[in-house]
Order: structure tokens, then sequence, then C-alpha cells
């Protein structure tokens, strides 16, 4: 049948939700149409039938393409054709990805690919359509999933939280969150919030998660009526043997691994652990229920991980001991400076344990805005960060190939929870990029960034709101019982079943980010590990402090500077001059960068102050002429038998009557002025005509010059 279109709808946020199947990409695994208010997004789920040779992870990819046709435009520049994704898709992706991954069952490892395109752009949100369309896909697929899933956007208006807002909306919002989760339990958490309580923040989760319950219901119909039967999948059963016999025979030399600090000590640990473990199984196969043909390389790498992942975890949820003994709740060791780049507008270093990242600020003005083109339109930031982890910072040997996806996303979170702390463009009217190099890695380089970045800020002069600072969480659960980990190392990172990223100032969260390795975690999970993250960032707020406390009072030498005036909107043609000539002629003679706004605001930017005020006081005069009465420093360009003309600003000149020169009578201005002299002049009329009449007696009289 050509067409079988099946529609499912419901009210989200006070919008209809239109999930459309059976009309588009049929021979795709599973393909879905997600409408509201105009935006139509198709998302499209294949997934190979059998796992590739050797193939031992899981291969999922998510895309997200904005179809400019999508908005009638066209792409800026010089191609016109989509190509690679903008860094605002990609983080896209990332969103939609990482709340799916967890609910896969564990080993399967089939190639599977989830392809979301923007066709059409109204007022609803793409982004929500695309994770909406994604889980959808999946519910009605033959792929096995555990779900179903769904996400919701959540923000808060005038004190109440508001479900899926609008454009409008997030722009009066205090906070502006997405939220993934299954019906048992909360899976994913990104945004940012206006220095918000971690009550508010909780309340805005659960709201966001009660939501997906209902919108799992409409996934439970859609299942039910037009849903494939799931394709059979048997995980490889675990030699049993092998980890039994492992367990009782490596435990103590894997203790001795946990108990390193350093951690590249601790890798070599576990490299020589793995070699150890390797050598045994290939000199009794048999004993480990293995046979002569196993790949004992591989055998040892999984029964090293194992053998850590028990241990570790149960150190942790039996006796509250970390890794080398670390307490629980405690942050590790703190170093900070600032000012450590000589030539720089402002920076700092922080280290926390083995994370360290240098900061490096920049400031200027129109020149620096970051410009993005999408279907929503052309935008210019003011503020922006950019994050960079080179191999090196890991102790890997490798070349630097460019920014990656988890790179442009940890740059994101930093971003996000600085700019909710940065003044407005009112009170401090530049441009302002951070440069976050990670140069050591051992557990969240993005909340190291975060407190750099801060640090960074007021040592370039910047008035923040007020410090800002991250920390990252970890937990270990098994069954009902958990514990939760604060400011965790890379091994609990990746033993443990969550990442959960919070930054804010003392006052409240800016920023928020949690990710789930398992099916979700409880209200009661993640209200204390709000409670325990506050007080971890209060306590490195508190080390930072030790350095840095607010921003310096004046900028460092060399850091341009705006001063702002205003002038009338039909003067603007005036002030650019034919093809720009006397705005160019201000910014190359005095050394200076003009940006004329629509509504007659000139922002002049330029490293020496006194050449900013002479520009300014040069076209007010250009463009309303002198003040009467007002005194200037004029240099006299000619001299002739009446008088002398006087350049009070380059360009503009006035008379010196020779009744004006000096207090007694004048017979000859040359007997008393000199061509490139420059002399005090007072404004005494400018007549209708424009011409302007001066007079230097008025402030001093001029002697005659002795011959």
């Amino acid at each position: 049948m050509l067409n079988n279109k099946k529609e499912f709808k419901m009210n989200y946020g006070g919008k209809e939700i239109i999930i459309e199947t059976g009309r588009l990409a049929k021979q795709a695994d599973a393909a879905v149409l997600a409408s509201c208010e105009g935006t139509q997004v198709l998302v499209t789920l294949t997934c190979a039938k059998e796992v590739n040779d050797g193939q031992d992870f899981f291969p999922l990819l998510v895309d997200y393409k904005e179809k400019f046709y999508a908005a009638g435009k066209f792409l800026g520049g010089f191609l016109k054709r989509e190509g690679r994704p903008s860094n605002a898709e990609i983080l896209i992706m990332r969103l939609i990805d990482r709340p799916l991954r967890p609910l896969f069952p564990e080993g399967f490892m089939n190639e599977t690919i989830l392809m979301a395109q923007v066709l059409s752009v109204g007022t609803g949100d793409p982004e929500v359509l695309a994770g909406l369309g994604a889980a959808a896909s999946l519910a009605i697929s033959d792929v096995p999933f555990n779900g179903p899933m769904g996400y919701a956007k959540v923000g808060k208006v005038d004190g109440k939280l508001i479900l899926n807002p609008s454009k409008a909306d997030l722009e009066k919002s205090s906070l502006e969150l997405l939220v993934a989760g299954s019906e048992e339990a909360v899976l994913m958490v990104e945004g940012e919030a206006n220095e918000i309580s971690e009550s508010e923040m909780l309340e805005a989760i659960v709201f966001g998660h009660n939501n997906i319950k209902e919108f799992c219901e409409l996934l439970h119909k859609m299942t039910k009526e037009v849903g494939k039967k799931k394709r059979e999948f048997t995980p490889a059963t675990p030699n049993a043997t092998l980890m039994t016999e492992a367990l009782k025979d490596f435990t103590p030399h894997a203790r001795k691994v946990l108990s390193v600090n350093v951690k590249q000590d601790r890798t070599n640990a576990t490299n020589e652990l793995r070699k150890t473990i390797k050598d045994a199984l290939k000199g009794n196969p048999s004993h480990y229920g293995l046979t002569d043909e196993s790949d004992f390389g591989k055998e040892a790498g999984k029964v090293t991980d194992e053998i850590l992942y028990k241990l570790m975890r149960a150190d942790i949820l039996n006796e509250n001991k970390r890794i080398a003994g670390r307490g629980l709740n405690v942050v590790r060791q703190i170093e900070t400076e600032t000012s450590v780049l000589s030539s720089v507008h402002g920076s700092s270093l922080f280290t926390r344990g083995e994370t360290q990242v240098l900061a490096a600020v920049t400031i200027g003005g129109k020149e620096g805005e970051q410009m993005s083109d999408s279907i929503r339109g052309v935008f210019f930031d003011k503020f922006y960060l950019h994050y960079a982890m080179p191999p090196f910072s890991v102790g890997e040997a490798k070349g630097y190939r460019g920014v990656g996806r988890r790179e442009i996303g940890h740059g994101n979170l930093a971003e996000r929870a600085l700019k909710k702390a940065m003044p407005s463009q009112e009170t401090f009217p530049y441009t302002i990029r951070v440069a976050c190099e990670v140069l050591e890695s051992n557990g969240s380089s993005s909340m190291g960034s975060v407190c750099s970045g801060s640090m960074a800020l007021m040592d370039a002069g910047v008035p923040l709101k007020g410090p800002v600072a991250g920390v990252a969480m970890g937990l270990i659960k098994e069954g009902d019982k958990y514990k939760i980990l604060t400011d965790i190392l890379g091994d609990e990172d990746h033993l443990g079943d969550m990442d959960f990223k919070l930054a804010g100032t003392k006052d409240g969260i800016t920023a928020i980010q949690m990710d789930m390795k398992i099916a979700g975690i409880s209200e009661g999970i993640f209200r204390e590990a709000l409670t325990q993250a506050k007080e971890g960032r209060l306590h490195i707020l508190g080390e930072m402090a030790k350095t840095i406390t607010t921003h310096r009072e004046a900028f460092k030498a060399g850091v341009p500077q705006i001063k702002s005036f205003k002038i009338q909107p039909d003067k603007i043609g005036a002030l650019i001059g034919p093809g720009g000539k006397n705005i160019k002629a201000l910014q190359e003679n005095f050394k200076v960068t003009m940006d004329v706004q629509e509504d007659g605001t000139v922002k002049v930017l330029g490293i020496d102050v006194a050449k900013i005020d002479e520009v300014i006081a040069l076209a007010d005069m250009q463009l309303n002429g002198p003040k009467i009465g007002a005194i200037y420093k004029g240099t006299v360009v000619t001299i002739k038998e009446y008088g002398a003309f006087v350049d009070i600003v380059p360009g503009l000149a006035g008379l010196v009557h020779v009744s004006e020169i000096a207090d007694e009578r004048v017979n000859d201005p040359n007997d008393y002025l000199t061509e490139g002299e420059l002399i005090d002049v007072k404004v005494l009329e400018v007549d209708r005509f424009g011409k302007i009449k001066l007079s230097a007696k008025a402030v001093k009289s001029i002697p005659k010059k002795v011959k």
C-alpha cells in the first residue's frame, strides 16, 4: 500500500503535537513526521540486521539537520547546499543521543542510525520535535529498546513553569531546561538558569518528567496500533568460570591498582594487571573456561575492566572508600592563579587534582562578534567560549585534528554557565571571547573550564554578577543501595552510573547537565545529589576566592575600550559621508573603530582613551557645530590680512578676526601668529550659514612676536 498514514495527537504544553507514520520513508525500519505549529521534523531509524565482524561496541549515530528551504531561505556565503553540521546542530544531536543509549539492551551492537531533518519551520520547537520523533521511531520499530521515553523543554515565566515554551517565552524565562526520561525515571537534564535555587531546579525537572509520562502513554498507543514486533536479541552469555576464577586469582593485584592516586601511575598499573591476566589465561586456558584458540588479549581486557568495576563499586557502596581512599564528598586539592599570560587581556590557571585548565579572555568590539546563520535567522554572539582538549592532556601520543562533538558539548556547557553571570550589553558593551585550554584531564574538564573562565573574566576586568564555579558528581547504584560522589575522577565516571555537572554562583544555579548510564534515577536521589553538589560548589568558590573575588577595576594596558555617544538618526548619513569617506577618515586618523547603529548610537573602540575622546568631540562638531562660548585648542591653518583661519578640529575652521587676536590694535596678523601654531580660541558665534567666529583674546591676549 502506497500510503498507510496514521496520525497520533496530544496536547503538549498547550500546543498540539502530531506524530505521523506510514506515509514517508517507508523503507526505513521506522519513520515518523513530528509536527507542531508549522514545524515539521522527519525522523528515520535504520538498524543493521547483523553485527559487523569483530564489533565490540554499540555504534549508535544520531544526526540532526536543518534544511534552509524549511524557512524559505538560502544559505549565506558561496556554498548554497547544506554541508557539515553547525555547532548548534551538533549540540542537538548530543541532546537526543545521550538519554537513548542506556535504554538499549546491554550487549546490543548492531549499527543504528537515527536521522532527524527539519523540513518545515514555524513557531514550534524543532529541537523538542526531533527528540519526540526519535523516541517514537524507536517505540514502533523492531529494534530492541527498553522504552518508551520522551523529551520535554521547560521554561519559567513570572514564577510559573511552562512546558514546550515558545521562543518569546524563553526570552522572558528564568530557566531553559531540556529533560529526557522514561516512565519510571529521569535519564538526562541539560539547561541554564538565572541563579535559581536547588529546590526550584528540582521542581522544574519533576514538572518536565511528569509531562514526559503523558507522552509515553501516547507511545504505548502507537506501539499497540502500528508497532512492529521486536526482533529477537539474546545477549552473549558471559563466561562464568572465567570471572569466578579471575576474581579469586587477581583481586589482590587489582586492589593495589585502585590504591594508586596518580592517574598515569594508575594507568600503568592497570596495563600491568592486564598483561599479568593475559599471561595467566594463556598459560592455563582450561582453568578459566577458555580454549587454546581464544583471543587472550581481548579476554584479559574484559576481565581487567570487570574486576576493577566490581571492586571499585563495592568499596564505595560498602566502605565509603573511593580510589586512593578519598571520602565520598571530598573535593580534590585546588590551586588557582590569575594573570598567568603577560600580554593577554585576562587569564587564569585552575588546577583541581589532575585536571588543569588555562583560560584566556579577549575583549573587543563588533569585529569580534560570532556570526551564525540558521533557519531561524542570522545572529551575532557577543559572548562565546571555545574549549579545546588536546590528546596530551590525557597523556596520549596523538595529533590534534580539530574540535570534536564532545569538545563542542563541553564548551557549550561552560559557556552557558558563565553567560548567566555576564553583565548586560547596556552596562558593558564589549564582545568577549573565552578560550579554555585543557592542559590536564582527570575528571570534569568542563567544570574546570567554568572555574578558570570565571577567574580569567574577572582578571580582565569584566564585571560578573559573581564568581562562577562548577562541580561534577557521580553515582554508584546497586538495587536500592546507592552512594553519591563529589568531584568524580575519570575512572569513577567510566565505572559509575551517572555524570552530573552543576555550575553556579553562591546565589544559585546557572547551568546543569546530567547523563545516566542506567535506566534513570528517582527524585529522592536527584534531590540528594543537588544538595551535595551545592556543598561542593561553595567549597570550590571559597578556594577560588583565595586568589580573586571580584573584577579588576581597570583594564590592563593594551585592552581596547569602548565609549558611546548618541546622534540623531537622520544625521547617520552625514557622519558616514559619501561612500563612507568621513567615517573611514575618522577611524584611520584616530586609530579607532566606529560602530553606528540604526537608533543613532555610535560606539567608538580604541586603545587610547584620549583619541576616543577626540574623535567623539570631532564627530559631534562635524554634525552639530561648535558650542557657543566653548574654548578649543585649534591649529592656525591660514593667515590673511584681516585675520587667521583656525581649525578647531581637523577640517572644521573658524575665523579669528584681527580685532580678536590681541587686546592691542593688530595691523598685521603675521606679527602675532604663525601657520601651524596651536592656540586657544573661544567660539563667539556660528551664523546661519555655518560660518564660525572665533576669538583668541577672549581666552588670552596673544603677544606680538619678537623679530
